[in-house]
């Protein structure tokens, strides 16, 4: 039986607009020529390429229902990494390890009680000498390897066929030699893309079911497994709270500079005001009023439900740096000549805003999007570790950030809770920023020669 959560919502909304944004771009020669320039910078392709892995892990983790027999709610993701959720160890153990990393009283063979590391229930269980976890590792890295390289090479021949299949179709009106051009960089673009995802992926698959590649954290969980569970936490406050800031800006933002006046008048006292407020002061007093109302539903509503306030007051608190950008936008735009010759023309007001003024703002609203994305996304690490984030039972990065901060106080040393969140956080936030940079690029007329 399929549960829809609170944030499900606006992540699908989220999906659709893109849908729909991408279909209503591809009819516009300023978009297409955006995409061309985009689509020549290979590191720009390689992060929207590791920007789209994200995404679809996300998705995965977006789709829940209720389990039959526990009555859990669980995602796709968690019903194909089964094997991480379930293979649960009594407490701590290191990267690729078979026995715990804390020591525990057990009894020798003749009966006398002794302190020593206890072997691992799931951590290299298959070897029946641990002496050989070393050949073990390499034997699964060299199959993982050929078999990542194989389907590689077939992925890549059907994505040259696929390729060459829609190009005969979609770029009829490019002269031949551009054409031969971009044909061979997007082709080799894309089958670099694909050998640097497969074999990795693959060696994951060999590896990861056997072994507890990132350690195991103080409650025997697999961290690999807490990681990519975060993923779809750090996407829906970096996305929905960016969704929630876009109308306001928008409306507020053109409003305030298309009229002026007035109108104006009362909508930079508003966000002068707002701005001038500590953001984390708002966050803190709203978090605190919604913890009052949080005892309705199970644990995974609750956790929604928490998530969903924190992207509501983060995106109330955000608004207005954009919404000072579209005003100064809208104001230069309300003076072009095919504005003026709308209005004499006897064009409606409200016709010049949706078909004059706000698609000419829409590049500025994408790149701010881009941008203003990863913020968020360490924003919410920064906020769990002051205790105002997700709520605890949820996985994120800020989380196992804020669990990582005492157990580096320990003795022995649990490092690699805090290197799995770095790792991973850094995995997203690099590409959506050289992403937005290159799209900046592409989009900002200034940067036109």
């Amino acid at each position: 039986m399929f549960r829809i959560l609170p944030t499900d919502i606006f992540v699908f909304i989220l999906v659709a607009s893109s849908f729909i944004f991408i279909v209503s771009a591809r009819r516009r020669e300023y978009w297409r020529a955006a995409w061309r320039q985009v689509r020549s910078n290979p590191v720009a392709m390689v992060s929207l390429v590791v920007l789209s892995l994200y995404v679809s892990i996300a998705l995965l983790d977006t789709v829940h229902f209720v389990d039959r027999k526990t009555g859990a709610t669980l995602s796709l993701l968690d019903w194909i990494a089964a094997p991480l959720r379930e293979q649960v160890e009594r407490t701590y153990s290191a990267p690729f390890a078979t026995h715990q990393y804390t020591k525990e009283s057990v009894e020798t063979s003749d009966g006398k009680p002794t302190r020593s590391y206890p072997p691992l229930k799931y951590g290299g269980a298959h070897l029946k000498n641990t002496d050989s976890i070393i050949e073990d590792i390499s034997k699964r890295i060299v199959q993982g390897t050929i078999q990542g390289i194989i389907l590689a090479i077939v992925l890549s021949g059907l994505i040259v066929g696929a390729y060459h299949f829609f190009s005969k179709i979609f770029m009829r009106d490019i002269h031949s030699a551009q054409k031969n051009m971009i044909s061979k960089r997007a082709v080799l673009t894309m089958v670099k893309i694909t050998f640097a995802i497969t074999i990795p992926l693959i060696l994951l698959i060999h590896l990861s079911p056997y072994y507890h590649i990132l350690g195991t954290d103080k409650v025997g969980n697999d961290v690999f497994y807490r990681s990519i569970k975060s993923i779809r936490t750090g996407l829906v406050i970096g996305s929905v709270t960016t969704l929630i800031v876009i109308p306001f800006a928008i409306f507020f933002g053109v409003l305030a500079g298309y009229f002026g006046g007035i109108a104006d008048d009362i909508i930079q006292y508003i966000y002068s005001t707002l701005a001038s407020i500590p953001s984390v002061l708002l966050i803190v007093s709203f978090m605190l009023l919604i913890e009052l109302g949080e005892s309705l539903g199970d644990i995974a509503w609750r956790a929604d439900r928490r998530l969903l306030s924190l992207c509501i007051i983060m995106g109330i608190t955000s608004w207005t740096g954009l919404c000072r950008l579209i005003r100064g936008e809208t104001l230069k735009l309300r003076e072009l000549e095919y504005v003026q010759a709308a209005l004499s023309f006897g064009v409606n007001r409200l016709r010049i805003l949706f078909k004059h003024i706000v698609p000419n703002l829409m590049h500025i609203v994408l790149i701010s999007f881009i941008l203003r994305f990863s913020g968020l996304v360490l924003a919410e690490a920064v906020l769990a570790y002051i205790g105002i984030g997700v709520d605890p039972t949820m996985e994120s990065w800020g989380n196992m950030i804020n669990t990582a901060r005492l157990e580096l106080a320990r003795e022995p040393v649990v490092w690699w809770n805090l290197l799995a969140a770095f790792f991973f956080m850094f995995g997203l936030v690099l590409p959506a920023n050289l992403f937005g940079d290159a799209l900046r690029d592409a989009l900002d007329p200034r940067l036109k020669t």
